[in-house]
């Protein structure tokens, strides 16, 4: 059987709540041997809601670590989450990869392009297989468009720094990479639209809302009449399908290629909020 562990700022919070439970129930369902057994978070008292780590792993039946030494020593494979802080992601990486196992890093990848090159490189360094993604890269509405020249996303949440890797992931899936600039719009106070341009023909269209719009959508353009798509697939059943298929046969299911430019885009995207109305190269 392969045992999970898990790395985190602080255990409870949303991701580390529900993977455990998911991972079992993809593991059942596709005859994987795969469980979360080990978890380490650096904050003993998580400062969403309180909940001590001690508490967390007791509830989930998950044996609390004294470090991340102590994880990587034990488990087979591993999950680095602080998926809101994602400042902790290159510390430890630089904890994680020196043991060379399959890792899954949670969106979003780093704070920004220049660490999470360091993170690609270090992982280059010690030969560890890893990925990271938003799980909305794996919206099945996703598929129903070939190749398309032109795509737009609607999502929102608390902040765009934290919130608009779901629609960056999204477009560069769809569109590749190569993006040249990024220029934001504001439309009101809680709205903003970012537009990506390719040099090619290519361009991207993301609206992202501070108090959130509920959803997100997909208007895939290209040579066909483009056709929207609210995204109500169970996308997270997907990831988790593809990191415990990763952590069985550790080839990533995507060229880093496509993290960097999701995080060169974001860079450009959140300066580009600095200085709206004008492109900012990528």
């Amino acid at each position: 059987m392969l045992k999970i562990g898990f790395v985190d700022y602080y255990l409870s919070e949303w991701h580390a709540d529900h993977y455990p439970e998911w991972i079992d129930s993809v593991a059942n369902q596709e005859g994987i041997e795969a469980k979360v057994c080990y978890a380490y978070g650096e904050l003993e008292i998580a400062p969403t809601d309180g909940k001590s780590g001690k508490q967390w792993c007791e509830e989930k039946g998950i044996e609390q670590c004294a470090s991340i030494a102590e994880v990587c020593e034990k488990s087979d494979v591993i999950v680095i989450l602080a998926p809101s802080d994602p400042q902790k992601h290159l510390e430890y990486a630089k904890a994680v990869f020196p043991y060379g196992k399959p890792t899954y890093v949670d969106k979003t990848f780093a704070p920004n392009a220049a660490e999470a090159k360091k993170i690609i490189d270090l992982g280059e360094a010690y030969h560890t297989p890893f990925f990271s993604t938003s799980a909305l890269r794996y919206a099945t509405e996703l598929d129903a468009y070939d190749a398309p020249t032109v795509a737009m996303m609607t999502g929102g949440g608390r902040s765009a720094d934290e919130y608009l890797i779901h629609q960056i992931e999204m477009v560069v899936k769809k569109l590749g990479v190569g993006a040249v600039a990024v220029k934001a719009d504001i439309l009101s106070d809680t709205v903003w639209s970012y537009r990506v341009r390719y040099d090619d023909g290519r361009a991207a269209q993301m609206t992202w809302s501070r108090k959130g719009l509920g959803f997100f959508a997909l208007l895939g353009g290209g040579e066909a009449p483009s056709v929207g798509a609210s995204l109500t697939s169970n996308y997270f059943m997907i990831l988790m399908s593809k990191i415990l298929h990763f952590f069985a046969e550790p080839v990533p299911p995507f060229e880093t290629e496509q993290t960097m430019e999701c995080m060169k885009i974001r860079d450009a995207a959140l300066l580009a909020m600095k200085t709206p109305d004008a492109w900012v190269a990528v």
